[in-house]
């Protein structure tokens, strides 16, 4: 197992350092003696600046933004550290929202079958909606930028954690049920005791699922409310043309966004047991 671990980050590496290699020979600019063509001359040297930032530049500039990531000039210039804190603000406080209604409602819904067969029509048509149809709605009822934002993440994380908690709880071996019968435990010692350890598992997976969309969803919801926040950094600095903070966002997203699951994965780690 360990040798494969090492062969499996070994060919990581080779696999990023060709990829890098590749995307930094395809966007070196011509040298400097080479004289543009008219029609360049005419657009400014458009072709120049029509390339990619080679990988060399986007990493000079992620480390200009990272050596000094809290920084404050004014509305429209803020490090990237602070527009990450915006962004996992309201990813965080609606995605937390969301769990205190759909984890209670997702235990009920998995342990009652009439409670099941009302609430699934709603559920399926509800749960198709794009989280930004929403935007517009909450815009005009909460009228509040972040506010909105937050209602959106808290839309988009409800369903996973609502199904999966459903499913979880529904799912629990009727065997375990009968034993607790069996010691004569009440209904609530039951639920806590047996039914929520045995559908941990289920119920952190719809929680991983969640995140994972909340993440994706608060970036273009930035996009469109504008303010602060990683998804409006991604946008302010596409207006400005400058594609090395462009690139230098979309790898911060990323990295963020493993970094919350990983961390989800470890707490499923935690409740996953062996039968």
């Amino acid at each position: 197992m360990a040798s494969l671990k090492i062969k499996a980050i070994a060919l990581s590496l080779v696999l990023l350092s060709t990829l890098l290699g590749i995307w930094e020979v395809l966007n070196q600019p011509p040298p400097a003696s080479e004289a543009l063509t008219e029609y360049e001359m005419m657009m400014g040297g458009a072709d120049q600046e029509s390339r990619v930032p080679p990988p060399s530049k986007v990493l000079v500039h992620a480390w200009n933004e990272l050596s000094n990531p809290f920084y404050d000039a004014g509305p429209n210039d803020k490090g990237i550290g602070i527009q990450l804190a915006y962004s996992l603000y309201r990813v965080l406080t609606g995605y937390f929202a969301a769990a205190l209604i759909a984890i209670p409602l997702g235990f009920v819904t998995g342990m009652s079958p009439l409670m099941f067969k009302a609430l699934n029509p709603y559920i399926q048509i509800l749960r198709p909606i794009s989280p930004l149809a929403w935007m517009p709605l909450a815009l005009f009822i909460i009228k509040d930028s972040e506010q909105s934002a937050i209602f959106v993440i808290f839309i988009c994380s409800i369903w996973p954690m609502l199904i999966n908690t459903a499913f979880g709880v529904a799912n629990v071996r009727s065997d375990w049920i009968r034993v607790a019968q069996t010691h004569e435990l009440g209904a609530i010692r039951t639920a806590f005791t047996v039914i929520l350890p045995a559908a941990s598992p289920t119920i952190l997976t719809g929680m991983r699922i969640s995140i994972g969309i909340a993440w994706l969803v608060i970036v273009a919801a930035e996009m469109l409310v504008g303010g602060t926040g990683i998804g409006y950094y991604v946008w302010n600095e596409w207006n400005n043309l400058d594609l090395n903070s462009v690139i230098f966002s979309i790898l911060m997203i990323g990295l963020v966004g493993m970094l919350l699951d990983m961390a989800l994965a470890m707490v499923s780690n935690l409740v996953t047991y062996q039968e």
